[in-house]
This record gives C-alpha cells, sequence and structure tokens, in this order.
C-alpha cells in the first residue's frame, strides 16, 4: 500500500524533473532514466516511456525525432503550455516546501 501511494506521489515530481530539464535542452529517454536514477527515482523504461508520450499528448512536450546512426532517437524540449505548467508547479511547489520544511 504504501509503495503504491508513494508512487502517485512521485509520479508529479518525475513529470516537474522532466518539464524542467525540457526547458534547459532537448531531452531523451535513455537520459532521463539515469538523471532520474541520479536522484533516487526508482523507474523503468516501460514507465517513463509512457510518461513522456502522455506529456506530448498533453501538449507538454514536443517530440522531434532524430536520425542518431540509423536509430531513431526521440528528443523532447517543453512547449509553451509545459512552461506555463513548470511555472505554476514550482511555485506551489515552493510554497509546500516552505510549509513542510
Amino acid at each position: 500500500m504504501e509503495n503504491k501511494v508513494l508512487r502517485k506521489l512521485f509520479l508529479g515530481f518525475i513529470q516537474i524533473h522532466i518539464l524542467h530539464h525540457a526547458k534547459e535542452e532537448a531531452i531523451y529517454g535513455s537520459w532521463m532514466l539515469e538523471e532520474l536514477h541520479e536522484h533516487g527515482y526508482e523507474i523503468s523504461a516501460g514507465t517513463l516511456y509512457p510518461i513522456l508520450h502522455n506529456m506530448e499528448k498533453d501538449q507538454l512536450l514536443n517530440r522531434e525525432d532524430v536520425n542518431i546512426n540509423g536509430k531513431i532517437r526521440k528528443y523532447y524540449r517543453i512547449t509553451d503550455k509545459g512552461d506555463s505548467v513548470l511555472q505554476e508547479a514550482r511555485t506551489k511547489a515552493y510554497e509546500l516546501f516552505k510549509e513542510i520544511k
């Protein structure tokens, strides 16, 4: 039960993390997996890729397919809508942090 609750909670953190990095530069899935692992998130590719696809579907990210040595790599960048969501999430996260610290 506890893992399920934490997983739902961390999903929002992961999406904010994705938006943050997609604003700084174009990101791709395997790099984002490594980044999330460095921050202690236990997430698999099978979980991350649907998150990226849903964020694209929700118009928070734009995708560009790039041919790298014969393989297609999907790069994601933040959209204007995603940037607005990120700004609001930062504000709310900061307020929450101040309250719970």
